[in-house]
């Protein structure tokens, strides 16, 4: 796996390993491109029945990308209620931009919002305003 510049996989206080900041990533910059297999919604289906962790992201309603099949480190971005950077989908590439300034040596986190996982899928991210679950309930 070739990691995006700028970024290190490491033990992560959140949740197993973590995607950490190698250098400055200034507020509203891109951080990196989220990379893996293009999959179909069907193949989605098949995958989250057969795994209980999944590193899959939605470009739009027919095609997702797997990140744990040929991704660049960015699966390992944790979920975190106090996030520090999102995502965006610009032209069928999924983004992560800074939500604020991201130092060296710091996890980068994102909020999952919604995903494959159960609604009770409990979060770790230990932030004071932490909602406990990984998908926001509406």
């Amino acid at each position: 796996m070739k990691l995006v510049p700028g970024l290190a996989i490491q033990k992560s206080p959140i949740d197993g390993k973590g995607c950490f900041a190698t250098r400055l990533f200034p507020k509203g910059k891109k951080i990196a491109e989220y990379a893996g297999e293009l999959i179909s919604r069907r193949e989605v289906a098949r995958r989250v029945k057969t795994s209980r962790k999944h590193r899959i992201c939605p470009i739009n309603y027919q095609w997702h990308l797997d990140g744990a099949r040929g991704g660049n480190g960015t699966h390992y971005i944790n979920h975190s209620c106090r996030p520090n950077c999102y995502m965006r989908v610009t032209r069928g590439h999924l983004l992560f931009m800074a939500l604020r300034d991201i130092h060296p040596g710091e996890e980068i986190t994102c909020d999952y919002i919604s995903t494959h996982h159960p609604d009770d899928y409990r979060c770790r991210c230990k932030s004071p305003d932490c909602r406990g679950t990984i998908n926001k309930k509406p």
